[in-house]
């Protein structure tokens, strides 16, 4: 090819860019590489995949909201939470603590979680908490153990696992649980719901606060309930004792009137 060179010009120039580190010679013509590259042609788009169903299978809320509407009864939602693989509590938990009392009284009390003493025997409100619990219905004539359902309780919390040295509840463990406590509710028919502690009000009421709270009429899930301090709070702050008399008062009024 003519380059409009002559022999000496062109050795001139070889030399020149075998100086600046040219070593092998690749096309005729030279190649500018800061020049913007012709864009690469475009390549058919895969079809974005459709997000996946949103199933109880993926979903531990969604899978407790199942497993507890398909229990019937009390045993059967027993069984059902026992089955449940999603909470962490129930590695470190000796034992699932369902509920105690009699299915069917007009009182349902709601305690937050199990502590070492129910953890042991697999009950609730049996430790010394549990115990002044009963010191406290006994004294508006109410028993765990009576005779008359009229004049019994019934008591579950809204974890049935002992959280780690009973610590507070998690919020997202209330969550994963509050699908069969719901039931619980509906299974065991109260007319009052009796929410001892932080947990339970922010269970069911979705509210916490409980100096707040306690002694103040309110609703969960269509049924009046009552916020009260819980006993283990009470054996730590004896000077609280006349406000729960009061809320216990307030609940016995309650229960004469409704007959």
């Amino acid at each position: 090819m003519d380059s409009g060179m002559d022999w000496h010009a062109a050795r001139a120039a070889l030399e020149w860019q075998v100086e600046l580190g040219a070593t092998d010679a690749i096309q005729d013509t030279p190649v500018n590489r800061f020049e913007a590259a012709p864009p690469a042609p475009a390549r058919a788009q895969a079809p974005a995949a459709a997000p996946a169903a949103h199933t109880p299978e993926d979903d531990p809320i969604a899978e407790a909201e199942a497993a507890a509407a398909g229990a019937q009864d009390l045993g059967a939602l027993k069984a059902a939470m026992a089955a449940y693989p999603h909470c962490d509590l129930r590695r470190g938990a000796r034992n699932l603590v369902f509920a105690d009392g009699v299915p069917g009284a007009p009182v349902m009390i709601v305690g937050e979680a199990p502590g070492r003493d129910e953890d042991r025997e697999g009950r609730p409100f049996v430790g010394r908490a549990g115990q002044f619990l009963d010191r406290m219905l006994d004294a508006i004539g109410r028993k765990r153990d009576a005779e008359s359902a009229g004049h019994a309780v019934y008591i579950t919390n809204v974890l049935p696992w002992r959280p780690p040295q009973n610590r507070t509840p998690t919020a997202q463990e209330i969550a994963m649980l509050l699908p069969f406590l719901r039931r619980h509710v509906t299974l065991a028919r109260p007319r009052i719901l009796v929410l001892m502690g932080n947990a339970s009000c922010q269970a069911l009421l979705g509210r916490s606060g409980i100096t707040r709270l306690r002694g103040h009429w309110d609703e969960a899930l269509g049924l009046p309930a009552l916020p009260m301090f819980h006993p283990a709070y009470l054996l730590r702050n004896p000077q609280a004792k006349r406000e729960a008399w009061a809320d216990l008062l307030e609940l016995q009024a309650r229960l004469r009137g409704a007959g």
